[in-house]
């Protein structure tokens, strides 16, 4: 995102765009690549939800996020586009209020990634889970990422309501 300095992220996050919404898809590659026809959206203010509820020491990813919102609404999949925006407005909001923290840093990319478009980006997640008792680990030379080492040992499992 850009000029984040001058969004009202709280604002944003409490828009909710018409959703929750469902959409049918027909695009036979996206079909087979989600593993069905039935699209949900989940609002912004859905993942800071889920977000919040990840307690310390614990990491959630993007995607299990989604694989939850898609088992709540009875969806064969959330859609991710929107999903990786608005898990970054949560952070974003988040960072821009003085009170009532979201835990945002433990909320990962796909295979435990940190998320570059968070608040003072990899470096400053990075710092956050480490505080915490994480191990980041570094891969490749020069398109560098961090992951959270063994993510998946420490992955928070979201109780399915409904």
């Amino acid at each position: 995102m850009a000029n984040e300095d001058k969004k009202d992220f709280n604002a944003m996050l409490h828009d909710s765009k018409d959703m929750p919404k469902f959409q049918i898809i027909t695009d036979q590659k996206s079909i087979e690549k989600y593993g069905g026809d039935r699209m949900y959206f989940a609002p912004p203010i859905d993942y800071d939800r889920v977000m919040r509820l990840i307690p310390h020491g614990k990491v959630i990813t993007v995607g299990e996020i989604r694989n939850h919102f898609a088992k709540l609404s009875g969806a064969d999949f959330t859609e991710p586009i929107t999903a990786g925006i608005f898990v970054s407005i949560a952070a974003w909001a988040s960072f821009q209020r003085i009170d009532d923290e979201t835990p945002y840093w433990r909320t990962l990319k796909a295979n435990g990634e940190l998320n570059a478009r968070y608040p003072g980006g990899c470096e400053a997640q990075k710092e956050k889970l480490e505080q915490e008792g994480h191990t980041i680990i570094q891969k490749g030379r020069k398109n560098i990422k961090y992951y959270v080492k063994d993510y998946e040992n420490v992955l928070f499992e979201l109780a399915s309501e409904g």
